[in-house]
């Protein structure tokens, strides 16, 4: 991710622009300033006639207007930019959370992600719209006016010079604090947002099992910190704003007192002279003070940008995916060896895998529930990366092959299946390749067994269904997704336990579907069933992440005891 500076400069253009702009409202101030005590000086002092002075009117009403226009201007240009940075630090955000693989998804809170999105990008607008154009007018309007503060009055100019440093120096003090204070404000706000949005997913189950008095006090403490962050940085920026007056009004205070001796005692300036100083002087004033206001802002945003910095450095989980083809429409043959993964360095452990699966061959894996089926699924498919060892696809490392080639030869089909909200035959088509027709459509329809039910629907496969499936059942929507699966016509074709909470119908249906699919694919499938993999060609059983062993049902059955009691205690609970 490029610096904020860097991100700025990408748009050289505006930034152009503001300095032009800075330079006319520069000018436009001094001319303000000439004009007003020009016209109080004749009309009061020299006694000119009102009409004589009207084209001088003309001119300081021009001024006035210049300068709100320019100004006017260097804000617009500032806003566009810190609109347009926003984008493309968002663009950023979504295509790095898009890629987010199910390992990383795994951590954090999706408040959380959506507070950095939305909230912590917003903060670093102020840096883009407020604290760039002002440091660019501050570099160049105060120099202006304190060239003509010299040429006009030596001693004021003087005073300026011995004053003016106290500001900056001042706000590099408050800004280290700013930072820091901002910084941890940003930290309360992502945690309360990532917090009351799981809370708020979750609250069927919190009340059903009574938690959620509980839950509701984690939230309000949650909130409670976030305030008191909040009141935190704005207690900073009143402390801020009052030393800036402070040093400001002392400093005009000064200019004044030198200017009235010199005018009335020794009388040694024009009242001209002594007016404009004192015009003069609190424009120079206002700049920095108004540089101020914005270095502290931007202080704030810095605290920001480096949280979306943090973001965005995050290193990918995935496997870097080469440039190589995969070898398409026939089944790869896949080895793992000695592949190992883990999510926490104490955590649950996949140890030392090694498996070859031939293609076209039918694989089952088992084992006790969390004894990592699903986890070394997820391997085999790549939507995790093993953290050890080698997956080989047809003798090559699977790090050499593009991404997408291997998933256009990927189905995965969990126990769960999403659907989207939308028409049954856009639901089957997203899984399939693009521009399927709708003959295709209906043909995988067809094979899946999902007929009969789009017959009952009154729009066919046009019928709408809500969003995650509302309205179909749990067997519907896997047959949905066996119908993605033929549109596809994958060559690797991966089951999450397919089979849990189907009826023995829908379950037929299920085991009909996967027996044409595996005609033109190797199918691997995590069972919880075992009377559905009895004819695997291999059987891969797992216990605590490792592999126990691997044959075929016949072969286990003779040789290990713990899939004989496995088999054993599923006929008993069929037969009970």
């Amino acid at each position: 991710m490029h610096s904020w500076k860097e991100l700025a400069q990408e748009h050289k253009g505006k930034l152009i622009l503001m300095v032009i702009f800075s330079l006319l409202s520069g000018s436009s101030i001094i001319a303000q300033a000439y004009l007003l005590v020009y016209i109080v000086n004749e009309a009061f002092l020299q006694g000119t006639a009102f009409a004589d002075l009207l084209p001088y009117l003309a001119l300081l009403l021009a001024a006035l207007l210049g300068r709100t226009l320019f100004n006017y201007g260097n804000g617009k240009i500032g806003v566009r930019l810190a609109a347009l940075v926003k984008s493309g630090l968002r663009s950023q955000l979504l295509r790095k959370y898009s890629k987010t693989n199910m390992q990383t998804a795994m951590y954090g809170r999706s408040g959380e992600k959506v507070s950095v999105i939305m909230d912590t990008v917003d903060e670093i607008d102020d840096y883009y719209s407020s604290y760039i154009p002002q440091v660019i007018q501050s570099l160049i309007i105060p120099i202006m006016l304190l060239i003509t503060i010299f040429t006009e009055h030596f001693t004021t100019g003087i005073i300026i010079v011995i004053t003016a440093p106290f500001i900056p120096i001042f706000m590099v003090i408050i800004g280290f604090s700013t930072k820091d204070k901002s910084e941890e404000q940003l930290d309360k706000m992502a945690a309360f947002s990532g917090k009351f949005l799981d809370t708020l997913q979750g609250l069927t189950t919190l009340k059903l099992y009574g938690r959620s008095k509980k839950q509701k006090a984690e939230i309000e403490e949650s909130s409670l910190n976030f305030r008191d962050a909040t009141m935190v940085v704005l207690k900073t920026a009143f402390a801020n704003s009052f030393a800036l007056e402070f040093i400001s009004m002392l400093s005009m205070g000064l200019i004044a007192l030198e200017v009235a001796i010199r005018l009335i005692i020794f009388q040694n300036i024009t009242f001209f002279t002594g007016f404009l100083m004192l015009i003069l002087a609190p424009e120079f004033y206002n700049k920095l003070k108004e540089l101020g206001n914005a270095f502290h802002t931007g202080r704030g945003s810095s605290g920001a940008f480096n949280k979306l910095q943090k973001e965005l450095d995050l290193p990918d989980l995935p496997v870097e995916w080469g440039s190589y083809p995969l070898e398409a429409r026939k089944p790869p043959a896949i080895a793992l060896h000695d592949a190992s993964f883990y999510y926490e360095e104490e955590g649950f452990r996949l140890d030392h895998i090694s498996v070859d699966i031939s293609p076209y061959e039918q694989v089952a894996i088992i084992g006790k529930t969390g004894s990592g089926k699903s986890t070394l699924l997820h391997v085999i498919a790549g939507l995790v990366a093993n953290t050890g060892g080698e997956i080989l696809v047809n003798g090559r490392v699977r790090s050499e092959y593009d991404e997408s080639s291997w998933f256009n030869e990927l189905s995965y089909i969990s126990q769960h299946p999403y659907l989207f909200s939308g028409t049954v035959a856009e639901n089957i088509a997203i899984g399939g390749r693009t521009g399927a027709t709708r003959e295709e459509i209906e043909a995988a329809g067809e094979k899946a067994g999902i007929a009969e039910l789009i017959a009952s629907l009154e729009k066919g496969y046009d019928t709408p269904i809500g969003e995650a499936g509302r309205g179909l059942s749990g067997g519907e929507k896997q047959r949905v997704a066996l119908a993605r699966a033929f549109l596809k016509q994958p060559s690797i074709i991966l089951f999450d336990e397919p089979t849990v909470g189907l009826d023995l119908r829908t379950e037929r249906i299920l085991q009909q579907s996967i027996k044409e699919l595996a005609k033109h694919a190797t199918i691997i499938t995590v069972a919880h069933r075992l009377h559905t993999i009895k004819h695997a060609d291999k059987i891969i059983l797992l216990d605590s992440g490792r592999v126990v062993t691997v044959g075929t049902h016949e072969a286990l059955l003779k040789t290990n005891s713990d899939y004989r009691s496995m088999v054993s205690a599923e006929q008993g609970g069929e037969q009970r």
